[in-house]
């Protein structure tokens, strides 16, 4: 019995793929960027919450409450997965935070103007208040920067590990 325990407590665990790390880091990042963001939502910082990823659905009035804020976070935690995969692809070897912050204001970009339109709740850049604006960029910035240097590190981190 002794030598069994010691055995089974000697086993070390398979180390995470590299593609599970991503995916870890757009699920963890897309959780707390969005908490942030529903935080900032909550305290009026921002007139557009987590909920918004929603909206292009007719899911009733619920979404619009606090249980649609929860449901949007979860929403945006996995669909963060493919934004940092999409990171992986076409970034993944640049290894300064600047790669992300751009990435991130993009990102930005593409849900504030590219996207508007299928948002019905979401009014177009040039009607939105100012510190909705400065809130939202700040926080897709910090997104972009958490996704991109994670990935960046972990990249790296397999590199070194296989030379």
């Amino acid at each position: 019995m002794e030598n069994q325990q010691s055995l089974e407590q000697n086993k070390k665990d398979a180390p995470m793929s590299y593609n599970a790390k991503v995916a870890t880091i757009g699920v963890c990042g897309g959780l707390f960027w969005s908490v942030i963001g529903y935080i900032a939502f909550f305290f009026n910082f921002a007139r557009i919450g987590p909920a918004l990823v929603l909206m292009p659905w007719a899911l009733g009035d619920w979404k619009n409450g606090y249980m649609g804020q929860l449901v949007g976070i979860l929403v945006i935690s996995l669909l963060s997965i493919l934004v940092a995969f999409i990171y992986k692809i076409l970034f993944e070897k640049v290894n300064n935070m600047w790669a992300g912050a751009v990435y991130g204001i993009v990102l930005w970009l593409i849900v504030f103007y590219l996207l508007n339109p299928i948002f019905p709740g979401l009014k177009s850049v040039a009607n939105l208040d100012f510190n909705t604006i400065i809130t939202t960029l700040c926080l897709y910035l910090l997104y972009g920067v958490f996704i991109g240097y994670s990935i960046s590190f972990e990249y790296q981190e397999v590199k070194r590990v296989q030379s």
